[in-house]
């Protein structure tokens, strides 16, 4: 631990300097968290526990543990697979209680200390290199950082994932600080690699420019000296969730468990790390399913906004590819990756959502409604969802915990199928016409020319 061994004088990085200053006249949650704990919504509480979302780090122990030994036994049957269930019987009270902490918390924390160290001096060294080999290491320290944590941390609460990351940059400062100390003929050269870093890692930069200031005080003159909270990106949205919508506890939770599943995709599986744009924590999709108390209303509403979408679509626009085609796209990509966020971060709202996409053309909402450009996102997303939860060659052979043919029924597995250019859903769009899933149309017009899109035509031109 390179950082705490200096000691705290050498410290650069303090979390509340790099986390925006949050200030509530009430923090309902905290009030809300204590009322779901006496309530008998296992789920709930799991995610209060998770997010952590309270002062005293105890309170989930000693609230489980006041209440009665059968509302334990039902709470760790709910978060427990049926081979667990004999293993569990032997254990005592107080245990359990143990046991429905773990299942519901992050994974323990792992302090994983900085591993990178200037190279050997030498002529041939490039800053770019360089920069780009810090800017890595503080990208993989980044993406330790659990998404819970940085909700705890945003809201003024300890988070020691958070206080480690930056533990580290500043033992990136100290290792900086005494190569620059003992090779006084790197500094031009890492007054360089300080220029690359200015876009990327704030943490590395700052570590950097503050071994340069100190080893050479007079370099100053051109060198930005930030001063922005680093975190600003993720903490602000995180907090601006929390003073708009006061009152609406268990609806945060699910909000922040899909935000969760996002972070992971967005900077942790990112190849290039955006540490400036703000993190996106808008909901639309999840906040419409909790909204509308049926999937008939949900897929009316969504068919009221496509039909808005489309209105603007005429050949031109098709046969150009414009913008306003190219936001229908985008449109559609975020619908599918907002019903796979849905699913992994909740998955007891997926049987709800099946009965939007499950066929059949009288009774289910979507194909009711004809909105196939909606029915394609959602059960792209539902496909995605069941890909990403096979464990082939894990848990005896079994080949995925959620397969597709259970999500969807043969009729639209066949409906949705890529084959040959969707061949089964362009023959069904031209006998029951409606708003179009526009790539397959797109794709035979370039093929066979204006016949390819003649019923998505006829069908814009009626409505």
């Amino acid at each position: 631990m390179m950082a705490s061994d200096s000691g705290n004088s050498h410290q650069i990085f303090q979390t509340a300097a790099e986390i925006p200053a949050f200030f509530v006249s009430y923090r309902w949650w905290e009030d809300e968290a204590t009322t779901v704990f006496w309530a008998f919504d296992i789920q709930e509480i799991s995610r209060i526990i998770r997010f952590g979302l309270f002062r005293d780090e105890n309170f989930p122990r000693t609230s489980l543990r006041s209440r009665n030994a059968d509302t334990i036994d039902t709470f760790l049957i709910a978060l427990s697979e049926p081979h667990e269930y004999q293993l569990l019987e032997s254990l005592s009270h107080m245990q359990r209680v143990e046991e429905i902490l773990r299942r519901s918390s992050i994974p323990p924390f792992e302090a994983v200390p900085w591993s990178w160290f200037p190279p050997q001096s030498s002529p041939t060294l490039d800053a770019l290199e360089i920069a780009i080999a810090i800017e890595n290491e503080s990208h993989l320290h980044f993406s330790q950082i659990d998404f819970e944590e940085f909700v705890r941390a945003a809201l003024g609460y300890n988070a020691l994932f958070v206080d480690w990351f930056l533990q580290q940059h500043t033992a990136l400062y100290l290792i900086l600080l005494n190569h620059l100390q003992a090779h006084p003929e790197d500094i031009p050269l890492y007054s360089n690699v300080e220029k690359h870093l200015r876009s990327r890692s704030p943490f590395a930069h700052r570590a950097l420019l503050r071994s340069l200031l100190t080893v050479a005080p007079g370099s100053n003159r051109d060198m930005p000296n930030p001063n922005t909270p680093g975190f600003g990106f993720i903490a602000g949205p995180i907090q601006e969730m929390f003073q708009d919508q006061p009152g609406r506890l268990s609806d945060m939770l699910k909000m922040l468990s899909v935000l969760a599943i996002r972070f992971r995709r967005q900077y942790a599986h990112a190849a290039d790390m955006n540490w400036k744009a703000p993190f996106d924590t808008s909901t639309a999709f999840l906040e419409d399913c909790l909204l509308y108390p049926s999937p008939m209303d949900l897929a009316l509403n969504m068919k009221g906004l496509d039909e808005q979408h489309f209105t603007e679509i005429n050949r031109q626009k098709l046969v150009a590819d414009n913008a306003t085609v190219r936001q229908l796209f985008v449109h559609w990509r975020t619908l599918s990756i907002s019903v796979w966020e849905c699913c992994c971060a909740l998955p007891d709202l997926t049987p709800y959502l099946q009965e939007c996409s499950q066929v059949s053309i009288y009774l289910k909402p979507l194909l009711a409604t004809r909105n196939y450009h909606s029915l394609m996102a959602m059960v792209s997303g539902l496909r995605n969802y069941s890909i990403s939860t096979m464990r082939t060659g894990l848990d005896n052979g079994t080949a995925a915990t959620v397969a597709f043919e259970a999500l969807v029924t043969s009729e639209v597995a066949s409906l949705t199928s890529p084959t040959e250019n969707y061949v089964n859903y362009r023959r069904h769009y031209k006998k029951y016409p409606g708003i179009p899933f526009l790539i397959p149309h797109i794709r035979d017009f370039k093929h066979n020319g204006d016949a390819g899109l003649e019923p998505v035509l006829q069908f814009l031109q009626r409505n």
